[in-house]
């Protein structure tokens, strides 16, 4: 099973802290490996505050509880937000039949408990196997897509539920690594906008058991991979100088990225 281990963020009161004014000529791409715990924007809020970038972003949201490949874009690196939010995605998880929750995770309230003894791993590939392909999947009440200009998450704290319109994603592979009931291992490489916890959600509908998503890790988000990221917690204890060498240069991306960069 995966393991997570939340880490809290440090806040740093000053930017004056660290540097004078804003850091200039950073022009570049960092991967990050997330931790559980803090949210994407947080990543790349400590990121900007602690080294003084005037502009960062990310290539791709990971939920707080997920781990794994975050890419950060720095400087002119912002403009290729799209791209990488656009581009595939492989995560590596872990689903628990016998329990369905509001959230389609461990995070969410518990609604429903069955006995998934008798679930067999052939019924296991066969649930998995079917999701393969161009699929519609209805986002959870707690996404952060809005309706009306309101995040899902806020009207699903009110305990309001509202219709969403299902969304056409495509799954390139849902393969099972491990079976050691209740819990399953799987990998995922879908294109952009899977809700894993989605697919975990429907694949215990399908078993007739209930099934929600325990742990996730993207293990690459386009073509940068987990193996080349570095741990945020090493990173945010860096100075400007550790940081600079580290960075993936604009010069380095191929002509698909280029031209969006000089506009």
């Amino acid at each position: 099973m995966l393991l997570t281990k939340k880490i809290i963020i440090p806040i740093y009161k000053s930017r004056m802290q660290y540097s004078e004014t804003k850091t200039p000529l950073f022009d570049g791409i960092l991967v990050i490996n997330k931790p559980a715990g803090p949210t994407s924007h947080d990543v790349v809020n400590a990121i900007r505050t602690k080294f003084g970038f005037g502009k960062v972003g990310h290539g791709g949201t990971l939920d707080p509880q997920a781990t794994g490949t975050l890419v950060i874009l720095i400087g002119k690196a912002t403009k290729l937000s799209d791209k990488f939010i656009n581009s595939d995605k492989i995560y590596q998880g872990t689903m628990r039949l016998g329990i369905e929750t509001d959230s389609y995770d461990s995070e969410g309230i518990i609604i429903k408990e069955t006995n998934p003894s008798s679930i067999t791993i052939q019924q296991i590939r066969d649930a998995m196997n079917s999701f393969k392909g161009d699929i519609y999947q209805i986002p959870p009440m707690t996404s952060a897509i809005k309706i009306k200009g309101v995040p899902l998450y806020k009207l699903a704290h009110k305990g309001e539920t509202v219709e969403r319109k299902p969304k056409l994603v495509h799954i390139y592979e849902f393969r099972l690594l491990s079976f050691n009931s209740p819990d399953i291992e799987f990998i995922v490489r879908c294109s952009k906008g899977t809700y894993v916890r989605t697919l975990c959600h429907d694949v215990g509908k399908m078993l007739g058991c209930g099934a929600h998503l325990t742990a996730l890790c993207r293990m690459a988000a386009g073509n940068f991979t987990l193996s080349e990221a570095i741990p945020f917690h090493e990173v945010i204890k860096m100075d400007i100088h550790e940081i600079r060498k580290l960075m993936i240069p604009l010069s380095t991306l191929n002509n698909d990225f280029i031209p969006q960069i000089k506009k």
